[in-house]
């Protein structure tokens, strides 16, 4: 039980950084993003993308995958119950003006963006 609470007060501390909730909603509505997609459309450094999506990867609600010097991230399919259930929640809390622009700087970044990683992006269903 105590595992199970320490679990609980891990993932809710790691949903506690304004930089990683924003980083879960891009993650919520697409299939996998680079790291340089995070860069881009928080305005933040590359080091800072990496140090949050390490955060998330470590707690386990992310799961990442290496291409040459590219790093993806994706919602990790391994989820417990209880973290499949606190990302399905954030979906419905995560609404936001900001957010939504969040989401067309993403989208202008990608269009533009000259990394061999632009061919692995999808748009989550």
């Amino acid at each position: 039980m105590e595992d199970e609470i320490r679990a609980l007060a891990d993932t809710f501390a790691g949903l506690s950084h304004p930089v990683r909730l924003r980083m879960l909603y891009l993650m919520l509505r697409h299939r996998e993003l680079c790291v340089c997609d995070f860069v881009e459309a928080l305005g933040i450094t590359q080091s800072m993308a990496s140090r949050h999506l390490r955060y998330l990867f470590h707690l386990g609600l992310l799961r990442d995958r290496r291409d040459t010097v590219w790093v993806h991230y994706r919602i990790s399919d391994r989820l417990d119950p209880r973290r499949r259930a606190v990302l399905r929640s954030l979906r419905s809390w995560l609404v936001a003006p900001e957010l939504t622009r969040l989401e067309e700087r993403l989208r202008g970044w990608q269009a533009r963006k000259p990394c061999p990683c632009t061919s692995k992006k999808e748009t989550a269903k």
